[in-house]
């Protein structure tokens, strides 16, 4: 029976082959850098050197890495001086670079920057340009590829997030010579059946030849002429694209764009709580305040009750009237006393009181009071007035006392 190998014991035999032979070993590579990755805590560079046909993992160590005096970016073009070995653990051979020097720009992040230049000077990337999203987007449509890891992440954060939306999904190449035209015609789709609210077209990571469609130019204007608004989800977080800068909206990751697309429910509902607490105390606060308001009020208006000013003024009427009554009486009683006084006194001059003690008045037939035998010829008529009569006299003749006569002698 044949020996059964561990996988281990295999991967440690291959190395083993390919660290024994010397032509592998301090050669020199020439390539371009593709995914670099400065680690920021053990300071290792990891990237792709890769040529126009084929590719190779490499890994720059601390020790090697703090000798490279220049900016590593990717698709820079670069001579490496290294081994090749076997990474056990994976099972993959990789470089293992020992130095590092410049070697030219690469074609393909040579063909990206000209592009960029070219559309922004287009105005393609401009502010002015952005579509905001919607703040309750019911419809979601995606545009990914149907078997990547992409769409499970989105479909994934918007069932958590937001699961009230419906999700469209139109399944595209991400990669290859069918992904631009794919991607382009998935987009206009959208806009032409007015499918969606907001739009995440994107894939995950990759190298710059995996992310290429969307570094195309046809894609780029597909986005720009969207009247759906548009989140690209291209790539990780330190992979731009042209279609990052062209979008309404960049996100790092699917996962991202699905959180950029949509509110969180739960935030919403939290809100919303707050809010009816708030409301609920504001509510709560203004009854109380309006209760003591009505209570002070009704405080005050029972002072001014117009039942208690109406008892106040009709005692008051009451007291008046009394006195009133009572002045009047006294009135009455002082006026009759004085109209008693005053009638006695005026009978006690009344020339009836004088008639009726014997004497009475002579008047002419004018009615004249008869004054002095002056007045008065023999043959006139007079009338004498008694207290119960009058009577009706003709002058036979006059007489004058003896002292009238005395007075008009002289």
């Amino acid at each position: 029976m044949s020996t059964v190998l561990t996988v281990s014991q295999i991967n440690t035999y291959i190395k083993s082959i390919v660290d024994s032979d010397f032509n592998l070993k301090n050669i020199y590579v020439s390539g371009e850098i593709s995914n670099f990755t400065n680690h920021y805590r053990t300071g290792h560079f990891y990237f792709t050197l890769k040529d126009s046909d084929a590719s190779i993992k490499a890994v720059m160590f601390r020790s090697a890495a703090q000798r490279v005096r220049f900016e590593v970016e990717n698709g820079m073009r670069v001579i490496i001086r290294g081994n090749i070995s076997v990474f056990e653990r994976d099972g993959i051979y990789q470089l293992y670079c020992e130095d590092m020097i410049p070697d030219g720009q690469g074609a393909l992040n040579l063909a990206f920057e000209q592009l960029k230049r070219k559309l922004s000077e287009q105005g393609l990337f401009s502010d002015e340009h952005k579509k905001p999203l919607p703040q309750f987007p019911e419809r979601i449509g995606v545009i990914t590829s149907p078997t990547g890891a992409a769409v499970h992440d989105i479909l994934t954060v918007l069932e958590r997030r937001y699961p009230v939306a419906e999700v469209v999904f139109e399944p595209v190449a991400v990669q290859g010579d069918n992904a631009a035209p794919q991607i382009v015609a998935a987009i206009k789709k959208f806009n032409s059946l007015d499918a969606c609210d907001v739009l995440i077209v994107g894939r995950g990571g990759g190298s710059i030849e995996d992310l290429w469609a969307f570094n195309e130019e046809t894609v780029a204007h597909a986005i720009f002429d969207s009247r759906i608004p548009v989140i690209s989800a291209v790539g990780h977080e330190t992979d731009y694209t042209i279609a990052d800068f062209v979008s309404d909206r960049r996100a790092p990751t699917p996962s991202a764009a699905a959180e950029i697309a949509v509110p969180d429910y739960r935030e919403l509902l939290y809100t919303f709580d707050k809010a009816l607490d708030a409301i609920t105390t504001a509510v709560l606060s203004k009854i109380s305040s309006g209760k003591a308001v009505l209570e002070q009020s009704e405080k005050h208006f029972s002072s001014l009750s117009p039942q208690k000013s109406i008892s106040q003024y009709a005692a008051f009427a009451e007291m008046f009237m009394q006195r009133m009554n009572t002045a009047v009486a006294n009135s009455f009683s002082r006026f009759h006393r004085e109209t008693v006084f005053c009638t006695s006194r005026l009978e006690s001059v009344s020339p009836l009181k004088t008639l009726e003690r014997g004497f009475a008045a002579v008047v002419d037939i004018h009615g004249n009071a008869v004054k002095s035998v002056a007045g008065v010829s023999a043959g006139d008529e007079i009338g004498i007035r008694l207290a119960d009569g009058e009577l009706k006299c003709t002058v036979n003749s006059i007489e004058m006392n003896e002292f009238e006569t005395e007075r008009n002698n002289k």
